[in-house]
Parts: C-alpha cells; structure tokens; sequence
C-alpha cells in the first residue's frame, strides 16, 4: 500500500502552482508586448518619419483605438468563439502588421498598422481573460488573473527594454522583426498548453440582440463611474510615459536610445505592487483605494519636473505603481458590479480604458508641442484629480 507523503504533495502543488502562474504571465507577455514597446523608440520613429512629436505620439498609440474597438466587439460578439484557437490565431495575425511596420516609410500606414496590431492584441487579451474565468475555479482563478496582471506589467517593462535595445544596436527594421516572432512564439505557447475549452456559454444577454446588453452598464452609475475613471487612467498613463521620453533624452538629461531603455526599469516595483489591488480594495474600498493609488501617481507626477535623473526615476515609478494598482482596481470592482450583461460592461470598460490612452497621446502631443513639458505635467494632474473625484463615488459591490 502506498502511503501519500503530505510535504511532497504540497511541494507538488507549489511547483504546479508556479508553472501555472508562470505560464500565464508568460502568454500576457507575449500578448501585449508590442503595445507600449514602441513608445521607448520614439525619438528614432520622429527622426525617421519626420513628423512632429505629436502626430508620431498620436502614430504609435493608435494601437490603443484598436484594442478599444476590438475589446467591445469581442465582448459583445465573439461569445461563440473558440478561446484557445481564438487567441493562438490572434497572435498569429498579430505578426502580419508586426512585420510591415519593418517595412513602412509613410505615417498613415504605420498608423493603420498600429490599429490592426491593437485589434489583434486586444481580441487575443479579452479572449485569455474569458479563458481563465472559465477554466479555473474560482479560487484558482484569482491566482490566474494575478499571474496575467503581472505579465500585463512585464510586458511595459520587458517590452520598452527590449525595443530600445534592438533599435539602438540593430536598427529600427530589425526591432520590428524581432517584435512579431514574439507574436509567434505566443501563438505556438498558447496552442503547446492551453486546452481546447468549448465556446462562451452565452450567459449574459444572450436572449437579446447584442445592442441591448450595453443598456445596463450604461445606466448604472457605478459602472459608469468605473469607465470614466479606467478612460482617464490611461490618458494619464499613455501620456506620460510617451511624452517623457523627450524630456530623458533632451538637456540636461541627455540620455541615449540604450540608456532611455535601461529607464524602464521603473517598472519592476509594479510588477510587485499591483497584485495588491484586492487587498487594497478590501481594506478600504474601491472608491478610497483608487483615490490613495491615484494620490501615489500625483506625487510622481509632480517629481517629473526635476532636473535630476534620480528623482525623474522615482517619479517615474511612482506614477507606474499607482496608475497599475488604480487600474486593477477599477478593473475589479466591474467586475464584481456588473450582476448582469458582464461581457458587455468588462468591454465597455475596455473601450473606454482603452480610448483614453488614445486620447492621452494625442491631447498631450499638442499640450507638450505647443506649451511644453510644465503645462502637459498640469494637465496630467487634473485629469488624476478628476478621476480621484469620481471615484469617490464607487461603493463596494454587494456580496
């Protein structure tokens, strides 16, 4: 008779647990890595584009209108899709525009491009998260959903690093090349190990065509509040860390294309922080924990100003750590609001998260172009300031 060894159990749980985890992180990674890659290189785009710094900005996150349009689509359209091969071809699809970009001289199309790429991205992200909802418990799935969180981070900090190196040492083509095998080594990941799961079951606002499901997130003022707050999070986000770039490698900081990707670094102490969203979100609520998260990014916004390399880092990190963990948490409470219609209010959310980065690059390229980094800095705090104020209004869901 065998006797079952209580430590070796747990120790094979563990390393289950870790290879779960690290897998899951490992296809979010791949999944977006080419969202924000590009904004590490973005003196060399303007350099080679010859455009200004607010059409190459608006350019290279036009991606994000992509990710807005795909993410509600989806939401709302694609609950018959198979999840894995769903996401697998996704990001197979995703090294077609991935690769043109190598090739491209014109702004328009680089744009365009971008758009597809977003399109791609966000089709492959919104049908990993429906992946994971419905394949884990739901004890399980709370691990998985910090696993993807953190592979999200990664793929800011990985993703601009690896941009800024490629491109520095190799060149722009070869930067874009190196970005869509990424996109295929995703693809054959996923379709490697995630299991072939059967098509959304069309629990919410399924009787009904697809039009109707958006009525009720809309009409309810916490998800309202919840979208407003996610559009002006990534306003805040895109816009500074596109346009700081500038100030790195401008006097008296002066940094070069490696260098500025060595920056990125800052990134390391959100990959830590945002998995403590829901603890956040526990001990003092949605509507205070996204007030104290977005108080950190102030604070690191207002350190942006300086002169010294240090103290730009600093608040650098900061605005990573609370604009991430303000996300998460945003992200959280609709899910857990959103009784009915859930697909509808997470892709409402992710339309407007997503349009408010767009709307970030190209509001701050103007703001940045016409009155300089101060003004951008200002306009910065109000729209994190505006978020603190709506979301005082969000209450924790009900149980």
């Amino acid at each position: 008779m065998t006797i079952s060894n209580p430590s070796t159990s747990r120790l094979r749980m563990i390393a289950a647990d870790s290879w779960r985890f690290g897998l899951i992180a490992t296809i979010a990674f791949l999944t977006l890595v080419d969202l924000f890659a590009a904004q590490a290189i973005l003196p060399s785009l303007v350099d080679k584009f010859s455009v200004s710094r607010a059409s190459m900005g608006f350019a290279v996150n036009a991606s994000t209108f992509g990710m807005a349009v795909a993410g509600l689509a989806v939401a709302l359209f694609g609950r018959r899709i198979d999840r894995r091969n769903g996401i697998w071809i996704s990001l197979v699809v995703l090294s077609v525009p991935t690769t043109l970009l190598a090739f491209t001289d014109d702004i328009t199309t680089f744009a365009l491009l971008r758009v597809v790429q977003g399109i791609a991205m966000s089709t492959a992200f919104t049908l990993t998260m429906a992946y994971l909802a419905e394949h884990f418990s739901a004890g399980m799935a709370t691990g998985a959903l910090a696993a993807y969180v953190t592979g999200n981070v990664a793929s800011n900090f990985f993703g601009r690093l690896l941009s800024a190196a490629v491109a520095d040492g190799y060149g722009l083509t070869t930067n874009f090349l190196v970005f869509a095998a990424l996109n295929i080594a995703g693809a054959v990941m996923v379709r490697a190990t995630l299991k072939k799961t059967e098509a959304m079951m069309m629990t919410d606002a399924a009787s009904g065509p697809a039009r109707g499901a958006w009525r009720g997130p809309l009409a309810h003022p916490q998800l309202r509040a919840s979208f407003i707050v996610g559009f002006l999070i990534l306003f805040v986000f895109i816009g500074t860390y596109t346009y700081v770039n500038f100030q790195l490698t401008a006097p008296p900081l002066s940094l070069s294309p490696m260098t500025l990707g060595l920056v990125y670094f800052v990134f390391l102490p959100s990959m830590l922080t945002t998995p403590l969203a829901g603890r956040v979100t526990d001990r003092v609520g949605p509507g205070q924990g996204i007030a104290l998260t977005l108080a950190i990014a102030v604070a690191g916004l207002v350190m942006l100003l300086a002169t010294n390399l240090i103290v730009v880092l600093l608040g650098m990190a900061l605005v990573a750590i609370g604009t991430f963990l303000a996300q998460a948490i945003a992200t959280g409470h609709v899910s857990r609001t959103a009784t009915t219609d859930r697909a509808a209010a997470s892709g409402i959310y992710l339309a407007s998260y997503y349009s408010g980065g767009l709307a970030g690059g190209f509001v701050l390229g103007k703001v940045y172009d016409g009155l300089g980094w101060g003004a951008s800095v200002a306009v910065l705090v109000i729209a994190l300031v505006a978020a603190v104020g709506v979301a005082r209004a969000l209450r924790p869901a009900c149980a």
